[in-house]
């Protein structure tokens, strides 16, 4: 009983919009324009009046544009091309993501679109031209009107018209910018484009699209929250699933099941599900084990809503506790997560909280005697550990790549902190230290004053995990766990 009134508890906890039920209309013959995507008109349950994708309004998108165009050099022109359809088969694609720089500027969530910004032209979108069989088989997609209507851009083209009208935009401009992940032959192969690439005058976009995408806007940091707040649900309700379907698939299905009735469009990256020694593996995927009594599990997931995505990971024993070893290691990857949080401020940069991390561990690795007292103590912990403390969060899991990690931190900033220690079996190290897998990572907002977990509400306590899993007091524990987690300061 106690678990099901834990379970209705951080149900309830569920973000509002995606608990909103729209109430029955009468019947009207006023047809919904399909633009190939979500609109206020077709989907009142997700957007609101006057935005182009859930939480994002056209005035934000048109801050975006202008602060894009101010990094630029007069003259200076961007393309951007949406992400590709990827094959799964001859006839089968891969579900569909729009590239986070094209999405950032444009709004719009389907493929094959080229988005030119310049100051002169403002936003210039260049459209697929669907045919009626296109039409049949893969629905209707936005067109030239819902680019001038929907995403409001400045000017608008059927992609025939691509060649000739872009062609005579880049010789007129001083300098290209593109992005290189999503280039497309469509503007490559034309010859204004190869004259100003042979000159030296196409830069790669992602320095200027990444250095807007870095601090988020209020609208955006509403979204990580809410995308946090679905992982963090769906995680506890796979937790309380492991003991009874201790199988790494399970436990995998059970995580996208939750985030996905939660309002998530996709998980962020395949979940990483790893039973015993799978967990030293640090980017696991194949998730085909079943999870031995005593071992642990460690998972690394995360979902994406509207384009925000979270990344998060907790390691628990589902048979319901630690065995010593693995409590005592644990204990020491706990206390560096903590200890690491608490150094999230305006001014430091990952790099530093790293290069504590790893300080903080070694210490903690020799004590127990993982590592040895020696010259080469620094290699051995990167056998133990060869990750970063963390990496920067947002549209992308890995986000904005082209941020060194030692640039001072800034409010608006998500940052990921996630120590971990991955020991396989042929590790000269004690015998019940090997094949064990620990990491414990959380996402962290950098205010003005210091931090905020957008993860907490996740149990990281031994405590509170063994409670959880046992079903020991359960209702009792819930509020110590909101009230023990972690807080800004």
């Amino acid at each position: 009983m106690a678990l099901h009134m834990l379970a209705r508890k951080f149900l309830q906890r569920a973000p509002p919009r995606q608990l909103q039920v729209i109430s029955s209309r009468s019947f009207s013959s006023k047809r919904m324009i399909d633009v190939g995507q979500p609109t206020p008109a077709t989907h009142p349950e997700l957007l609101n009046e006057g935005e182009i994708t859930p939480g994002i309004t056209a005035e934000e998108y048109i801050s975006r544009r202008n602060q894009l165009l101010d990094l630029l050099p007069e003259k200076g022109l961007a393309i951007i091309a949406a992400a590709p359809i990827k094959m799964m088969t001859d006839v089968v694609p891969y579900t569909f993501r729009q590239d986070a720089d094209y999405s950032y500027i444009t709004g719009c969530q389907q493929p094959g679109g080229i988005a030119v910004l310049g100051h002169e032209c403002g936003l210039c979108m260049f459209m697929p031209e669907a045919t009626p069989q296109d039409v049949v088989w893969q629905g209707y997609v936005a067109g030239v009107d819902v680019a001038l209507k929907i995403f409001k851009a400045d000017s608008a083209y059927p992609m025939s018209r691509l060649p000739k009208i872009l062609s005579e935009m880049i010789q007129q401009s001083s300098r290209l910018f593109h992005n290189v992940n999503t280039a497309v032959p469509a503007y490559t192969n034309l010859e204004a484009y190869q004259l100003a690439a042979s000159n030296g005058k196409v830069n790669n976009l992602s320095a200027c699209t990444h250095e807007l995408r870095w601090t988020k806007s209020s609208a955006e940091l509403k979204l990580m929250r809410e995308s946090a707040s679905i992982a963090c649900q769906a995680l506890l309700q796979t937790m309380m699933h492991s003991k009874v379907y201790p199988h790494e698939a399970m436990l995998s299905a059970k995580f996208e099941y939750e985030c996905r009735m939660r309002g998530a469009q996709r998980m962020a990256f395949n979940p990483v599900v790893g039973g015993g020694s799978n967990g030293s593996v640090i980017h696991y995927s194949r998730n085909d084990q079943k999870i031995a009594d005593g071992n642990l599990v460690l998972m690394d997931v995360g979902c994406e809503l509207h384009g925000y995505v979270s990344d998060l990971t907790r390691t628990w024993p589902p048979c319901g506790s630690f065995s010593p070893s693995q409590e005592e290691l644990y204990d020491l990857l706990l206390r560096t997560n903590k200890e690491c949080i608490k150094l999230c401020k305006p001014g430091t940069t990952i790099r530093e909280i790293h290069k504590y991390s790893v300080d903080m561990l070694c210490k903690g690795f020799k004590e127990i005697g993982l590592l040895k007292d020696d010259r080469s103590i620094l290699h051995s912990y990167h056998q133990l550990n060869p990750t970063s403390i963390g990496h920067y969060l947002g549209m992308d899991v890995h986000d904005c790549s082209t941020i060194n990690y030692d640039r001072p931190l800034k409010p608006g900033v998500v940052i990921t902190i996630e120590p971990g220690v991955y020991i396989p079996y042929n590790l000269n190290c004690p015998e019940w230290y090997q094949g064990i897998g620990i990491r414990i990572e959380d996402d962290v907002l950098i205010t003005d004053t210091g931090y905020e977990v957008l993860t907490g509400s996740m149990p990281k306590e031994v405590k509170h995990i063994t409670a959880l899993l046992n079903d020991c007091n359960v209702a009792e524990q819930a509020e110590s766990w909101n009230s023990a987690r972690d807080v800004s300061i």
